[in-house]
């Protein structure tokens, strides 16, 4: 296995998501900007422009057609995969800190922050397959739970949801009654002030808590001085090269905003 080193943010990355094939990877970090890169070589696709601030999430659809991401400007957006195209902006009173589509891409979940006078939530948005008739009503709003919420995901089947967040509590919720199972929450305290964090095991069936410094993550710094983060991969060096599946094929096709253009901070 060999690394690959892409850069491309100039600011800390926040969260990283491969889509179903496998063969797309999509970054957010603190420069207000995702990115796609291809997975076999580490080349940068574009990127997704329209965020006033941190993104802090993001999710793709199983099709590779929609990106959804959530950012601490207090909009979740929706966005062509393919052409960079800004879909749609649900707004919140709180920053977005986590976004995830349901099977079947009709619903996503999405928490908020508390922020000033206003509670945590969970937030399910319907997702319109024709864009026209897209709106920002919410189907479900969950509130009751203290401290910030760092992660939902959909349980087996859609059927619940499943929270995690700074109470060090990890909550089941009915999705379609926003009603918590009581008796399957597990509350993972390590020590006083511990915090849940659930980095993209929940949707797998892991569970996992651990403590959690304050602070940002680790930035890596380039040689001229600038600073920039980086993604890095490890790539099988293995002749011949890996096989594009369909979404990268379509992908390639396709016309990206330019990404030269340096990112706001």
């Amino acid at each position: 296995m060999r690394p690959i080193l892409m850069k491309g943010h100039e600011r800390p990355l926040t969260f990283l998501r491969y889509n179903r094939d496998g063969d797309l990877l999509f970054s957010c970090a603190k420069d207000h900007t995702p990115t796609v890169w291809y997975a076999d070589n580490g080349d940068r696709l574009g990127t997704y422009r329209g965020h006033n601030g941190a993104v802090w999430t993001c999710d793709v659809s199983r099709d590779s057609a929609r990106l959804i991401t959530g950012s601490a400007d207090q909009t979740a957006k929706l966005w062509e995969v393919s052409t960079g195209k800004e879909l749609f902006s649900f707004r919140f009173d709180a920053p977005a800190r986590s976004v995830e589509f349901a099977i079947g891409d009709a619903l996503a979940v999405v928490t908020t922050d508390n922020f000033m006078d206003h509670v945590p939530t969970v937030q399910v948005k319907r997702i319109a397959e024709d864009i026209d008739d897209q709106t920002e009503e919410s189907a479900l709003v969950i509130t009751g739970i203290k401290g910030r919420i760092n992660r939902a995901v959909w349980g087996p089947l859609n059927r619940t949801i499943i929270t995690a967040g700074e109470d060090a509590t990890i909550r089941i919720w009915d999705s379609e009654e926003g009603v918590e199972d009581g008796l399957n929450s597990e509350q993972t305290r390590k020590k006083p002030g511990a915090e849940v964090a659930a980095p993209g095991m929940l949707e797998q069936g892991q569970v996992t808590g651990r403590s959690r410094d304050e602070g940002d993550g680790p930035t890596l710094d380039e040689g001229g001085g600038a600073q920039q983060s980086a993604v890095q991969l490890q790539q099988a060096d293995e002749g011949g090269g890996a096989q594009q599946s369909s979404s990268s094929k379509q992908m390639r096709a396709a016309t990206l905003r330019a990404v030269s253009s340096p990112a706001s901070k």
